[in-house]
């Protein structure tokens, strides 16, 4: 008896030429649409809920919410949380979580501060102490997790108390650091030029355009299946309209006293945010790491056996996430212009994890992008800046916060469950 040979499924192609047949523009929206229905949803929910919650604040409050004075204080309210949760989407990738990211941007922030006020050093030397001491609260962190053999829970919740602990020992209790040094300072508090602020919004539009046809021109050229060309320049005409408009609010006169003090420009925060999460980006879909990140979310059994070294995987995600938390400590020192001793405290942690969840990040491993805390993040600071413009109180703002977190964590169970029963996962 002759035994069938196997051959994988291939890509329909041409019967006269063998070359891949490319969809149409149709064809891909209703492949788009099948996948949505199949349980990869992705970010949509959460962009959904963000033009919903924007639209209705605006309604609410035409006068202030929409403002461009109010659009800036949005983007550096929500600055820190967005920080804390690209590094976390790192973390939540492995199925693995990090409740110590919090008070580690604390403990940066006050490193921070010490060097700066106490020990006058300059701002690049207290600025890269800061950022390493982000680095070595990852490393020990990844070690504890990845070889010893701690569960991620248990290990960075010990750190979380730690370092709550730390950031006391640093400031002193009921003390307060404050910070006068003009460029960490500039961070959070000045803009860009209006000028300047457009010429790093074209170029921004201008690479994405050129990086997104020179994807589809490889993809093409090497026979594989790609989008439709028209779907990919709506793509970037959507990041053009975006970008471009966000400038142009943002570089109008937003001082409530234009004649003593003009305030106009991109916050300097926003070009920082851009590039990290460029970086961050690049570095999780472009690179062999953030394939193993991937794989080891998805199945790290199976990915140990292929070879990959899961242990420095999970090790770097943690170095990553806590350098991240640095960073996001240096944000919140620049915004506050002072670090006490709640540094990091509060609600930081929790709104840092939902800004990933809400934005598409699948607790359970193996799902999740960069731009979801991006979007996540922006939910919560509408919901939190629209509530407070309305005069709701903290309890009220918490309350419909947790709820829409919960939402997103039930989509994302649904979703999967959805993908399993549909054969996609």
């Amino acid at each position: 008896m002759t035994t069938p040979t196997l051959t994988p499924p291939s890509t329909p192609s041409s019967p006269l030429t063998g070359a891949v047949e490319q969809p149409t523009f149709a064809e891909a929206l209703n492949a788009y649409v099948r996948k949505v229905r199949g349980g990869d949803m992705g970010s949509l929910p959460a962009v959904l809920a963000l033009a919903v919650l924007v639209a209705a604040f605006t309604v609410a409050k035409p006068d202030t919410f929409p403002s461009a004075l109010n659009l800036a204080n949005l983007f550096q309210q929500g600055a820190v949380v967005m920080t804390i949760g690209m590094g976390l989407v790192f973390v939540l990738l492995l199925g693995a979580i990090d409740l110590s990211a919090g008070f580690a941007s604390g403990v940066c922030g006050a490193v921070l501060a010490t060097t700066l006020t106490d020990m006058h050093w300059p701002w690049y030397a207290a600025l890269a102490a800061a950022l390493a001491t982000g680095a070595v609260i990852g490393l020990l962190i990844g070690l504890l997790v990845a070889r010893v053999g701690i569960p991620s829970f248990v290990a960075t919740l010990a750190a979380f108390l730690a370092f709550q602990g730390i950031v006391l020992l640093i400031i002193g209790s009921g003390g307060n650091v404050s910070i006068t040094d003009p460029v960490i300072l500039a961070i959070q508090n000045k803009n860009v030029p209006p000028l300047v602020g457009w010429a790093i919004a074209v170029l921004a539009v201008a690479a994405y355009a050129v990086q997104s046809l020179g994807t589809w021109r490889h993809r093409r050229a090497r026979g594989l299946v790609t989008p439709p060309l028209g779907l990919v320049a709506t793509k970037v005409v959507v990041v053009a309209v975006v970008v471009l408009a966000l400038v142009a609010v943002l570089n109008q006169e937003r001082s409530l006293n234009p004649a003593r003090t003009s305030i106009q420009g991109v916050p300097i925060v926003v070009p920082i945010l851009a590039v990290l999460a460029l970086l961050l980006g690049f570095l999780l879909t472009r690179t062999a790491f953030g394939r193993h990140v991937y794989a080891v979310g998805g199945n790290a059994e199976a990915t140990r056996r292929a070879g990959i070294p899961v242990a420095v995987v999970r090790q770097l995600c943690f170095l990553i996430c806590s350098t991240m938390a640095g960073v996001a400590g240096v944000f919140a020192a620049s915004r506050a212009t002072s670090v006490d001793p709640n540094a990091g405290g509060s609600n930081v942690l929790l709104y840092a994890v939902g800004a990933a969840v809400i934005g598409g990040t699948s607790l359970f491993g193996g799902k999740g992008r960069i731009v979801d805390a991006l979007i996540g993040g922006a939910v919560i600071a509408v919901i939190d800046n629209g509530m407070g413009l309305l005069g709701y109180s903290a309890g009220v703002k918490y309350v419909v916060t947790g709820g829409v977190l919960a939402l997103a964590a039930a989509v994302d169970a649904l979703s999967r469950r959805r993908a399993r029963a549909t054969g996609r996962v």
